[in-house]
């Protein structure tokens, strides 16, 4: 359900009526930097999540290898 052509050219020429030749290069300046900001700490996160998951299999194995040398 992707926009065509068509549909990005007349989202073009509204922008271009509403903020202006002047501006819209600013603004679109702007959303790409929010954008990018946005991918950046989205990824932080997920770094994160791969960092704790990492650690709580340590953990986990650590744990078991505790457990046999228990049982021996």
């Amino acid at each position: 359900m992707r926009p065509g052509i068509g549909s990005l050219i007349i989202i073009v020429i509204v922008a271009l009526l509403v903020f202006g030749p002047k501006k819209l290069p600013q603004l679109g300046k702007a959303a790409g930097s929010t954008l990018r900001e946005f991918k950046n700490a989205t990824k932080g996160l997920a770094d994160d999540e791969e960092d704790e998951t990492a650690k709580d299999t340590k953990v986990d194995i650590k744990k078991e290898e505790v457990k046999k040398e228990d049982l021996q």
